[in-house]
Order: C-alpha cells, then structure tokens, then sequence
C-alpha cells in the first residue's frame, strides 16, 4: 500500500479545483500564501492556466490586466478567492475585490473552514448552511455597493446623504441582532460600520496612482456602456470548501498557517487555570462543560476531520489532556454522522496531545538546527492585524480577541550573497537585480535602464543596500530537494552538526557538477559559516548557476545565518545557563533559585556598562525566559516545596527584587504588556537617577567652597523637594512590585503543572522504571510517549474515543461476550500525531528517533501541530503580547 505524502495530497487537491482556477485570477489571503510558499505550488497553478496569483488583503486594481500564460488580451472575467479564515472576516476583502473588477462574471470562494463549522464556531454569523447564506449575504452587499457607485457618479451630495442612511439603517440591524440569538439574520453588512464605506470603494484615495485606475478604466470601456444595474444579476457566486490549507515542513511533518483562522483561535478561555490563549489549560482531569469549548478546539476537530478524509484515513482517536479529550470527542462525534457506509479506508491512530503537558522542550535550546534557523531568520510581516478585521465581523463577546503569531514565511537573507561585490568586478548581476527592482517600480515611468547602474553603484556606497536588497529574500520550500532528498526533510533528521555538515556536502557536490571550483582548503570535519558562505557565493557567481541551485543556495544562505555570529554564540549562551539550571534541579530549591537570582543580576551588572558591545549575549527578555525554564524545573523535582511556588518567601522575594531592579535600571530593555501605562514613569525615573547623580558628581567638585556659603544654600524647600523626589520613586517602585507579582502568578501556575495535573502526580509515567538513562531522561513527552506507545505499554491518561458502533458493541453485545476489543494505538501501521498547542524541530527529531529505535520499519509516522515554536514564541505566549498578563 502506497504511504501517506502531505504534499502530494495537497497537491492533488488543487488538481481537484482545475475547472475553477482555468482562466481565472486567483486572491490567495495571507494564510493560504504562507501555506502555499511551503509548497512551492505556483508553478503547478501556471500549468492550469491561472491568470494570476495576487494578495487578497493587498489588492489592486491592476491585478485584473496581469496575465501569466498570455493567452488573451482580455481581462480575466473569473475571480477564485481561497481564504484560511472564516467568511465573515474575509468579507471585505472579498467585497473590495469585486467592487474593483467589476468586469467579473463569476466568483468562487473556497475557505479551509467547514461549513458546519461556520455554524459551530461561537462568534461566526452564519447558520447551518452556512455557504448558501454567504452567497446570498455577498449578493446583497455587492448590489448595495454598486448602487453606492452609481449615486457617487450622479452627485457626491446624494452619496453623503446615502451614507448617512446606510450607516443608521446598519446602527440598527446590528442592534436588533444583538438582542436576539438567531443567525437567519443579515449580519455581516452591518458590522462593516466600524470601517466606513469609503473603505470598500474603490476610490480615488484607494487607487495606487492615476496610471492603474485609467488602464482599468480603459479595459472596461466597452463593458461600461451596458447599465450598471445588470452588475449584481449577471455576478455569480459559488463557496466550498477547500479543507488541504497547511504548511508541509516535510512530507510528513506540517503545521498550520500562522495568520489561518484555526492558528488564530483561542484555546483556553481566560480563567484561573488558564496561561495563554494560545495554549491549552492546565490539566485537572475535570471533565470539560460543553459551552466553554474555546474556539480553538472546534476548529482544531473540524480541520483534522476532513483533513484525515482527504487522505482516504479512517480514525481511531486516543487524546491525552483535557482540550484533546474535548477535541476527541468532537471528533468522534462527526465520526459517528459522516462516516457511515465508509469502508475502504485505511485505518489509522490519531493520538492528540496538549502542548501544557511539556512546555520546557519549546521553551529550551535544543539540538536543531531547524530551529536555530527559524529562531534566527526574520519573517514576514504580518499582513493583516486584528483591527483590520474588526469592521467585518460580529464583535466578539464569548472569547477575547485572537492571537497574533509571527509568520511562518522567514525572509532569507539573499541580499548578502552580493554584498561583497564591486561595481568594478564587470559582474553583470547585481546590475540586473537592481534593474529588475526599479524596473517593478510602477510609479517612476521614467525610469531608464541606465538609471540601474547608477541605482547599483549607489547601493554599495551605504546602507541602501540592505534597504533596497532586503526584497530580495527567499523562503522555505519544502518541495526542493538534491536528487530526490527534501532539504527540510533530511535536516529535521539531524541534529545542527550533522545537518550543517549534510548542507556542506550537499554544496560541494553541486560545486563539482557545476564545474566549479573554489581556491580555498575545507576543514575535514567542520561547517563553519564562512565555507557556507564562500560555496554560495561561487554558486550565484553567475545567472545560469544561480537560478539552476536557486534551492540548495537558499537553504545553505539559512543555515549560515544560523551558525553565524550574534545568532550562533547567543543560542549556545542558551544551552548553556540551561544545562545549569537543570543541574542546580537535581541539586536543592535553593541552588536552583540562586542560579536564576544569578542571571537576572548578571543582566543588570550588564545594563549598567555604557559600551554596546560590551554588552552580554543575553538580554533582559532573555533572562525572565530562562526564569520560565527554572520554574518549570522547580516544578517537577520540588513539587512539594510549598502550595503558593517551590521556592521559599526569602528566596522568591529576592527574585522579586532583582526583576525589579533590572527594569528601573533600563526601561527601554522591558517592553512587555505587564508594563502598560508605566513606560513614561519609568522612563522619567530613569532620567531624574541620571540627573541627580550628575548632580552629585558637581556638587563633589564644590567642596572647597566656604562653610558659610553652604550654611547659606541650605533651605526647608530643598529638603522638601528631595522628600517628595523619594516618595515618587517609591510610589514607583511599589507599583512596580505589583505588575512583577503577576508575572509570578504565572510562574506559580507553571511550577504547578505536573502538581495539579491528576495523570503525571505520581512521575511522568509509572513505567519509566523500565527505562534508564540520560538518553531517555532527557527527551521530550513526546519522545517518551511514542516509546511507550511501539512498546504497547498502558499509557496512564490515554482516553479512546469509542465510535457510536464501538459504544453500542459495548453496552449492548458486551453483555454477551460479543463486544468490541478497545484498539491499540501501538497496533495502527500509521500514526497521527497532533500536537494541540505547536512543535518544534527538537521534537520532530526526537518522535523519529523514537520510530526508529521501536523496531518498527513498518509505521508510517504523521506528525502536526498548530503552530511551529520557537522560544521566542513561548515567551510571547507566556508572558508577552500573546498572554493574559
């Protein structure tokens, strides 16, 4: 039987969609774009005959004339709109796309969010069928819209006068809905209030500049003629579903689009055991109300669901935490309804694990070089926020606003491939990348080739040209390969060694196809960035190499920034105050809390060096990052050290007083959410202690001056003014002390994760005995869990989620010895894994050494996640812009 491939079956399903996407243009949101980038599905969409691919969120009006296969000189009359989000919020992207090419006959509108899950999701809109609605809801606001032009042509007072109608007519249709529970209503014009009209009317203020709006104007001038009133009538408008939107990290390995809706989604409600919303609660084993699912879980249920079908996989689920025995039985809920009469499926065990019940691996430095790469590449800019979605959906009230995850499109660096050429050196290159630039600069018509060259000899004289260069990045794609080897693929593998050694093979051998030799001797056994770096540069000495290795030179530019300095030596400084902290655990509570003491003095002993770079590897955020990785250390070998932490008073109030003192000595170093409303008193503290000691510095150089002169300039005012100078700056730091004791609520919280969690009270595991050795020790759950799972051991905490058929075997032939045997999850040839919260590379590594030592060549292993994690990322959940301080 063939095995399970990701990427294939996202591939297929685009195939599927050929029909729809043949001869149209395609708006691709920013999810279903990062999504997409991992695949490197463009060129297949040019092979069905796309017109173009172009940004939902960023449209304009010129898209319509772009045409890749050039087989028409006429303007695409069929719009395609794939969206990870939920309708309602991709409404007025949608809305302002027609709006602007109104030359389209026909829109269709694929969404990764499940029809029934529209109508579960608790914020959505729409109804049961919540795919005909929209098309209707769409129809509506497109044939208002288009009214609204008209008036606008007519006269701009009847269009002020009809604005001023609409927004009191949506004032109180939006008012009606919320005293009333029904959905049959029209909600989703009304919520676009907040925004205005004029937002998604393409205007002369939303044009891009006066040269588009009149190439549209004249592509349409024909069209024009025919009476504006026909627009709505002649547009159709299809939605469906299109469940395959996921970021393949490998063929099987993938997480969710970072700006997706179900990525987005809270997973805990705010409450006293939650920790972030975008993470799981803590585990009481208290069986879950039904109305305080968080959103999160239904659309996690949904998405796995029919991702599992497009696979041909029929599931049998097991869950280990609360919310994936929420999301198991949702699950098998939808098992029971759908999956009858399906029988040729290949069977399968989803195991679904919460994130809180290991949260020092995504917090910890590990040995990864994929994640050393993706903690040290930037990424894309997120392309919408929260408040730009505002206007076009119900305000939320049952669950607080959705989270904001960076994007998982990193930017490779590429620009530093041509930082060291010269003008001089006749290389035509960098002239032709700087050409290609300007060239695309739409708003200089002016432009002429010569003006390249000078453009190029101005980029090596500063910083243009990290400003300008800096477009030219690349991306992660998991479809690249060498010879049939995934790059992502084979480094998940590895640990950052011997995959920075894999990537230097990988060069030399391209080198020695391409014919190309370097003049420089390699270290036997050594990556070192620089060799990295001089192979790539031999590889892109020409156009023809450059665009024929474009895949292995982007990989190799990855991992050279990695292993590069400040990202290099800042990640080993990581590993390393770890490694003591986790020795200080095994030692004594005191010795563990003297270490994290020890760092965050070390910061401010670090702080007060006014030279830059004689600053230390680790900042301020750094530091309350490794304080996280104590506490949650603390928490598994002391775990009766005390009920309010597992430190004492004394030593907690140390801590206390040093997170205190490092953000007085420099607040522009703590810029976290729990600091709100205090950034210009902290600020102005800083600048009196400044002030005073410069004060005092003068006043020691005036020591020589008369008695009598001093007796004279002391007065009641002076003394005074100091008193209040002191009781200001301890007002300050009292209040300071309160906003610190929150963030030490949330370390209590996780100190107490394996305390308050019913199914690990007693170790991680019973059965550890039966395994020894740092090897085992000191891997992660999810290590260990599949260890147990290909040994067949019982597995405390691990619930099955018994089908409707399963429970019935059970309740009514199981009294005649005819029931159902409960599955083993150890016994499915394929595994899918899901992690509800994110994963890291260290644990992707860790599950296939697991596979690989269980003795079983015959399992296929599927691993996913909602999101992929850095450490960076933890800290924002915990304790940043992410969290419930």
């Amino acid at each position: 039987m063939s095995s399970t491939d990701l990427i294939k079956c996202c591939f297929d399903s685009i195939r599927q969609i050929s029909d729809e996407v043949a001869d149209a243009i395609l708006y691709l949101d920013a999810g279903c774009l990062e999504a997409f980038q991992f695949l490197g599905v463009f060129p297949l969409l040019l092979e069905l005959g796309v017109h173009a691919v172009c940004s939902l969120e960023n449209m304009s009006p010129l898209d319509i004339v772009v045409d890749w296969t050039s087989s028409s000189m006429d303007p695409a009359n069929k719009m395609v709109v794939i969206t990870s989000r939920l309708l309602s919020d991709a409404h007025r992207y949608i809305l302002r796309c027609l709006s602007t090419h109104q030359n389209v006959l026909r829109c269709t509108i694929f969404t990764s969010i499940a029809e029934i899950a529209h109508s579960a999701y608790v914020d959505s809109p729409l109804g049961p069928d919540a795919f005909r609605e929209y098309e209707s809801l769409l129809l509506q606001d497109y044939e208002e819209l288009v009214r609204k032009s008209e008036r606008k042509e007519n006269s701009p007072f009847e269009l002020n006068e009809f604005r001023e109608t609409s927004e009191s007519k949506s004032d109180e249709r939006y008012s009606s809905r919320e005293g009333s529970t029904s959905k049959d209503k029209d909600p989703i014009l009304p919520c676009m209030e907040d925004e205005g009209w004029s937002n998604l009317v393409s205007g002369e203020d939303e044009t891009p500049n006066a040269e588009a709006s009149s190439i549209v104007r004249d592509l349409d001038e024909d069209k024009a003629m025919s009476s504006t009133e026909n627009r709505w009538l002649r547009l159709v408008v299809s939605v469906q579903h299109f469940p395959m939107i996921l970021c393949p990290l490998s063929p099987r390995v993938f997480v969710l689009p970072s700006e997706g809706a179900i990525s987005e989604a809270c997973l805990s409600n705010d409450h006293e055991d939650a920790l972030s919303p975008g993470l799981p609660s803590m585990n009481t084993g208290l069986p879950s109300d039904g109305e305080d699912t968080p959103p999160g879980a239904t659309l996690t249920a949904h998405f796995l669901y029919h991702m599992a079908a497009k696979m041909d996989l029929k599931m049998e689920i097991f869950s280990l935490g609360d919310l994936s025995k929420t999301i198991g039985k949702i699950l098998t809920d939808m098992s029971s309804l759908y999956d009858v009469g399906r029988r040729n499926k290949r069977s399968a065990g989803l195991l679904l694990i919460d994130r809180t019940l290991d949260l020092i691996t995504p917090c910890s430095h590990g040995d990864s070089l994929v994640d050393r790469m993706l903690a040290s590449l930037p990424r894309r800019d997120r392309t919408t926020t929260t408040s730009h979605v505002k206007g076009s959906q119900i305000q939320k009230k049952h669950s607080p606003d959705n989270l904001q995850r960076d994007s998982l499109d990193v930017r490779i660096p590429l620009h530093r491939i041509f930082s060291e050429e010269h003008p001089t050196d006749s290389i035509p290159l960098s002239e032709s990348i700087a050409a290609f630039m300007s060239g695309w600069d739409s708003t200089n018509s002016g432009f002429l080739i010569s003006d390249a060259v000078e453009h190029n000899n101005k980029a090596y004289s500063g910083n243009s040209l990290h400003s300008d260069f800096n477009l030219l990045s690349g991306s992660f794609v998991a479809t690249e390969n060498y010879q049939g080897v995934h790059y992502l693929e084979a480094i998940f593998d590895r640990k950052t060694k011997d995959g920075a050694l894999l990537v230097k093979k990988w060069l030399q051998e391209t080198l020695r196809r391409e014919k190309l030799t370097l003049n420089r001797k390699y270290r036997p056994n050594s990556a070192i960035a620089s060799e990295l770096h001089s192979m790539v540069k031999m590889l892109a000495s020409n156009q023809t190499t450059l665009m024929r290795n474009k895949g292995i030179i982007q990989f190799a530019v990855a991992a050279e920034t990695a292993l590069s300095e400040p990202h290099c030596s800042r990640w080993d400084a990581f590993v390393s105050a770890e490694r003591i902290l986790r020795l200080s655990a095994g030692d004594t509570s005191q010795s563990l809390s003297g270490q994290i003491c020890d760092l965050i003095n070390k910061n401010i002993q670090e702080l007060k060096k006014s030279a830059e770079s004689s600053r230390g590897l680790l900042s301020f955020q750094d530091a309350l990052l490794l304080a996280i990785t104590g506490y949650i250390l603390a928490g598994e070998n002391f775990p009766t050290s005390g009920s309010a932490g597992p430190f004492s008073w004394e030593e907690e109030r140390s801590l206390k007083e040093s997170i205190v003192d490092a953000i007085l000595e420099n607040p522009a170093a703590a810029k976290f959410r729990f600091l709100n409303s205090l950034e210009e008193e902290l600020e102005a503290n800083l600048e009196k202690i400044k002030s005073d000691k410069t004060q005092e510095s003068l006043s020691s150089q005036s020591k020589n001056d008369d008695f009598d002169d001093q007796w004279g300039s002391w007065d009641d005012e002076d003394t005074d003014h100091d008193n209040e100078q002191a009781y200001g700056g301890m007002q300050l730091r009292l209040e300071l002390r309160d906003r610190v004791d929150q963030i030490f609520k949330i370390f209590h919280k996780l100190s107490g994760l394996k305390r308050r969690n019913p199914t690990f009270k007693e170790g991680m595991f019973p059965l550890e005995s039966n395994f020894v050795g740092d090897s085992y020790v000191n891997r992660g759950l999810l290590y260990k869990l599949l260890t147990m799972v290909l040994g067949n051991y019982d597995i405390p905490g691990l619930e099955y989620h018994s089908s409707a058929v399963g429970r019935f075997f059970k309740s009514g032939f199981g009294r005649f010895g005819l029931g159902q045997a409960k599955p083993k999850l150890g016994d499915q040839s394929v595994l899918l894994v899901f992690v509800v919260g994110g994963i890291n590379g260290l644990e992707v590594r860790e599950a296939q050494e697991a596979v690989s030592e269980s003795g079983r060549p015959d399992v296929e292993l599927i691993l996913g996640g909602t999101t992929f994690l850095t450490p960076d990322d933890m800290f924002d959940l915990l304790l940043g812009t992410s969290s419930y301080i």
